[in-house]
């Protein structure tokens, strides 16, 4: 599907999509636990169907409402067990733990991006813990055999927090203590985030400054209601709207979670945006924006909102933790290059940073790479754009944000 977004002038309220992180955490804990578990306000996008089918596929009977899904554990698999992620690294990282502890025969396979994301790590850390991994050359399909067991495991976390995140969610209900050790972790704000669901539903791990977690074993996950918060992630793009444009004011996003990509207030703020904080609402307005400096190594998801960010500014502003984008929907630091430079605005590498001068973009024909952050970032720069910019595979957004360009048209954004 290709969009064209014609300039305009963003301004209004708008509800933040509800976050699939932990849709998906949810999901997966609603697999785990004792009986039936409520997920109210669920993200609907693509990365949480796949979890659904997931948690399906591994024995749980889930069932959908206009708000809300339901979770009852049902039955465990009895035999192989097939899974499909879809385009979802979370769901590959954190059900492969999951799965080993509940079948000891599954083969894990994905779609489109994904395909050609890296493995390695699960290999690495599982087969500390009693499972035999076969992947492809390193890629998916990947074949799972033997049962997670409790046990000692050192885990590098240089990639990324998702796979610690199933390691955390599946030993607690394994046969004994755990300890693993994590070396150069990234990404801690997620890790924060999966502990305390885990809390939530009933769970005790003892975090010793996020390089050593004891997991006590025969634990039981505690099912319950559990409610969606706002996502930061989604919001970011809405928030940056609001700075290049004429105000937004985005509802359901508390300033106080525990979501990594709370930190694009610090970005916001460092350019020159004026923000008001509410109960439980943002607003960001903004003119005359400078260039701003910040790294982006725990929260890579905000290098495209950045960069958004970072092209309606006065100034170079620069981006580092590049290393993180490598190996995501696409190579991401290259596609928001081309992107950017699509449409005029100048973009260089230095080292591990992103150095990006602002400018107006013009008219352009832009490719999302098939990723939903490039698409989402791509129409929110269009929108102060010289002329119409139109994006190809515009329908990218489906994996994390269904409904993007429609609440970019609450804005009054002309989306066609």
């Amino acid at each position: 599907m290709n969009i064209t977004v014609t300039p305009s002038q963003l301004g209004g309220t708008l509800e933040a999509p509800p976050s699939k992180s932990l849709t998906q955490r949810a999901i997966a804990a609603g697999l785990l636990a004792s009986g039936t578990t409520v997920i109210r306000h669920p993200s609907f996008c693509n990365d949480s169907v796949a979890a659904m089918g997931i948690a399906r596929a591994l024995g749980a009977i889930v069932t959908e409402e206009e708000d809300s899904i339901t979770v009852f554990p049902g039955e465990r698999p009895a035999g192989h067990v097939n899974i499909n992620c879809g385009e979802s690294g979370l769901a590959l990282r954190m059900f492969a733990p999951v799965a080993a502890l509940m079948s000891d025969s599954v083969s894990v396979t994905g779609e489109g991006s994904l395909m050609r994301r890296p493995v390695t790590m699960i290999s690495e850390a599982l087969a500390q813990l009693g499972v035999r991994v076969e992947t492809a050359g390193g890629l998916l399909p990947v074949q799972l055999s033997g049962r997670l067991r409790a046990g000692r495991a050192l885990v590098d976390g240089s990639t990324g927090s998702q796979l610690l995140t199933g390691l955390l969610m599946a030993l607690p209900l394994a046969k004994g203590e755990s300890r693993l050790d994590v070396a150069n972790l990234t990404s801690k704000p997620y890790i924060g985030l999966t502990l305390r669901l885990l809390a939530d539903f009933g769970l005790t791990v003892i975090n010793d400054n996020f390089r050593t977690f004891t997991i006590p074993g025969n634990q039981v996950y505690r099912a319950r209601e559990y409610s969606v918060e706002g996502d930061w992630s989604g919001a970011a793009f809405l928030l940056v709207a609001g700075a290049t444009g004429q105000g937004v004011t985005v509802k359901n996003l508390g300033a106080g979670s525990m979501q990594a990509d709370r930190a694009v207030m610090r970005a916001l703020e460092d350019a020159g945006a004026a923000i008001e904080v509410a109960d439980e609402s943002i607003k960001v307005s903004g003119t005359n924006l400078s260039a701003f400096s910040f790294d982006a190594t725990d929260s890579p998801d905000l290098f495209p909102p950045l960069a958004a960010l970072a092209a309606g500014c006065d100034g170079a502003s620069t981006i580092s933790g590049v290393g993180r984008l490598r190996h995501k929907e696409s190579d991401r630091a290259e596609a928001i290059a081309d992107v950017l430079g699509a449409m005029g605005i100048s973009v260089r590498f230095s080292g591990d940073a992103m150095v990006i001068t602002g400018g107006r973009a013009k008219v352009a024909v832009v490719s999302s790479h098939n990723d939903h952050r490039i698409a989402m970032m791509a129409a929110v720069m269009a929108a102060s754009a010289a002329g119409p910019v139109t994006i190809t595979g515009a329908e990218a957004v489906a994996k994390s944000y269904p409904g993007f360009y429609d609440d970019l048209n609450r804005l009054g954004a002309r989306v066609s």
